[in-house]
């Protein structure tokens, strides 16, 4: 299944090192990457293949979202379609 991980923060070293290491090592392939800095904040867009995850997907979820509050970052993830569902106008 493939999914949307929005990365939202203050910018500093290692944010991206830190997501993609998680997504890594929990199996989660990335396949499409987008990231810009706003003033002193990085937004980051991922689209992530989580067919070969070796954890559910809400604990997938659970451990972004507990990575991102560490860190003081909003990090969520949601299936491809359910994102696209919200976003249709």
């Amino acid at each position: 299944m493939r999914a949307i991980v929005t990365v939202i923060g203050k910018d500093r070293v290692g944010i991206i090192a830190n997501v993609c290491t998680l997504l890594a090592e929990s199996g989660a392939n990335i396949l499409d990457i987008s990231q810009t800095i706003l003033q002193d904040y990085l937004t980051m867009v991922m689209l992530v293949d989580t067919s070969g995850c070796s954890l559910p997907f809400a604990e997938l979820a659970d451990s972004l979202k507990t990575r991102g509050e560490e860190q003081a970052l909003s990090i969520r993830i949601q299936r491809e379609d359910i994102f696209e569902a919200m976003h249709r106008i």
